[in-house]
């Protein structure tokens, strides 16, 4: 019995050792746990301080909150200036299964509890939270949640969510004490990739800057300056689409230059005073910005031209003086929206595209005052050498005329001194034309404004078109027909920049045998059979006007050419 008692009581301390033993041995690998939680908690927080790049800093980010808390599930949402989810980044669901699951969360249901309430959110069951909205069609089961906000010097960044804890029912108050630490750390490492990204992005805007003004004193034209600046704008923005839209008489908007994705669409095209992203800067004279410019309501025409597009920003392009015009910029949709880093740095490069319209505008003038003084020495010479000398050979032949005694010979005399005769008058009418400066309204003469009717085309067309005058184009044209010539050669050059998609164009002004013919050949797709003939209609009234007729064909080698021809009345 004594034997039987002392084991008994033997066994119990036995026992009570064991499970001593058992719970010390949980506390160890709880302490282990708890290490090695940690040691990856330092890991992940030294892992996203290391980068610099903002998009592998945010990736980063869900990678290693996954890792930490043994989550199956990771995303790390972006909240944009609406209150939603501008970007959406997941961890863990293959792109093939994204792809079906189609578009990603906006920010609504239990995403949206977090935007407005940001603070750490923990479910067993995300499905019975009120705010639950459920899941698309193909989207994977998830039960347990868990959500921290992500700040950046105390404003919220984004959210970051993780879902199906792995092994386990839900998250545990630990997992939340770890995400909250990396939600701290991330806010640190992204506003550091966030400066590292705004200083070397000033530094791209300073060097483009740099290569507009060195072009701009080089002399380069206008057309080369703009295109350089709009491709640099695309460039760094990461833009698809660059349009200059400059300001026209009536305050309406004309597409100048295009660059990129559907530009065609978009040059030449003149736009209505509202209605337009473009027309909303201009009148604002600001920056504009739109997450989506396919469904902003304040595009009302045309909105078609947009098709395929999401965020864009429209610039207004300026001095202290006015603004000359606009400046937008465009990504594909599903790209992140314009944010202020950007537009803000586009309204001083927009100023140089300002300057470059306003330096090639006083080089024309100056090259203008040239050539006028050129057209002055022409006409002094031509009247104090040409006609002094064809007057006096002349003069001559009239008095040798009459020792010829042969019939012919006679006549043929006759001949030549009154073909000297038209062309001193040929030679003084072009003398009144180089001396005729200005008309008697204050305009250029018909030259001139052909030549800047050209030149303006340029920019639509994205080329210059060859220009080729024949004739006493300013003295026997009269004012009435060259304003329809200019009108004419405006719209069908438009027609050209908007329909044609010609890379060469020639026009002609010819002055012969009392009629006056302007031709338009472009090396284009040719006019349709069944296209829009309204622009025709406007030339061939303008024609029928002055008594004339409009002729539109197919070129030899391709094309169209378009002829407009008016009868002229000479100068009495």
């Amino acid at each position: 019995m004594a034997e039987r008692d002392r084991w008994g009581a033997g066994r119990i301390p036995r026992l009570r050792l064991d499970e001593l033993l058992d719970e010390l041995q949980v506390r160890i690998d709880e302490m282990r746990g708890a290490r090695d939680k940690l040691n990856g908690l330092l890991e992940a927080v030294l892992s996203v301080g290391r980068e610099l790049d903002l998009p592998q800093v945010l990736q980063g980010i869900v990678e290693a909150a996954v890792v930490l808390v043994d989550a199956e599930y990771g995303a790390l949402g972006i909240i944009g200036d609406d209150k939603k989810l501008a970007r959406f980044l997941p961890v863990g669901i293959s792109d093939d299964l994204r792809a079906r699951i189609g578009d990603l969360p906006s920010g609504h249901g239990l995403l949206g509890e977090l935007i407005r309430h940001p603070q750490p959110l923990r479910l067993a069951e995300l499905s019975e939270h009120p705010a639950s909205s459920g899941f698309p069609a193909h989207h994977p089961p998830m039960h347990s949640f868990l959500g921290v906000p992500v700040r950046v010097r105390d404003e919220v960044f984004g959210n970051l969510y993780l879902t199906q804890k792995r092994g386990e029912a839900e998250f545990d108050a630990e997992d939340e004490a770890v995400l909250s630490t990396l939600a701290v750390a991330a806010g640190i490492a992204i506003d550091n990739a966030r400066l590292f990204e705004e200083v070397r992005l000033r530094e791209r805007w300073l060097a483009a800057s740099a290569e507009c003004t060195s072009a701009l004193l080089s002399g380069s034209s206008e057309l080369e300056v703009l295109e350089m600046m709009v491709e640099r704008a695309r460039r760094i923005t990461a833009a698809e689409l660059g349009v200059v839209y400059l300001a026209e008489a009536g305050g309406c908007l004309r597409g100048a230059l295009a660059l990129g994705e559907r530009a065609e669409a978009h040059r030449g095209l003149t736009l209505p005073r509202e209605g337009t992203l473009a027309a909303a800067a201009f009148a604002a004279g600001r920056p504009v910005t739109t997450p989506d410019v396919t469904s902003d309501a304040r595009v009302t025409f045309e909105p078609g031209r947009w098709k395929g597009f999401g965020p864009a920003v429209a610039v207004p392009v300026g001095t202290k003086d006015g603004v000359r015009g606009v400046l937008m910029l465009a990504r594909r949709a599903g790209s992140p929206p314009f944010n202020e880093s950007e537009t803000e740095p586009l309204s001083g490069f927009a100023g140089q595209a300002a300057l470059a319209l306003e330096l090639a505008d006083r080089r024309r003038d100056a090259e203008q005052m040239s050539l006028l003084a050129d057209h002055d020495r022409i006409a002094r010479d031509l009247h104090d050498l040409a006609i002094q000398r064809l007057f006096a050979t002349g003069m001559t032949l009239q008095s040798a005329q009459r020792f010829v005694e042969h019939p012919e010979a006679s006549e043929r005399l006759g001949r030549a001194i009154d073909d000297l005769d038209a062309t001193i008058k040929i030679i003084r009418s072009t003398i009144f034309g180089l001396r005729e400066h200005e008309t008697r309204e204050g305009m250029p003469g018909l030259r001139v404004r052909a030549v800047r009717t050209v030149e303006e085309a340029a920019r639509a067309l994205g080329f210059a078109p060859a220009l080729r005058m024949e004739g006493l184009i300013d003295t026997d044209v009269p004012h009435p027909v060259a304003d329809e010539v200019v009108a004419v050669l405006g719209e069908a050059l438009t027609n050209v920049a908007r329909h044609a998609r010609a890379s060469k164009v020639e026009v002609s002004l010819v002055v012969r045998g009392g009629t006056l013919t302007v031709a338009v050949s472009d090396d284009g797709i040719g006019i349709a059979d069944n296209g829009p003939r309204s622009g025709l209609r406007n030339l061939a009234e303008r024609a029928e006007r002055q008594g004339g007729e409009l002729t539109v064909v197919r070129g030899a080698s391709g094309g169209t050419r378009l002829e407009w021809r008016v009868p002229l009345t000479r100068r009495p």
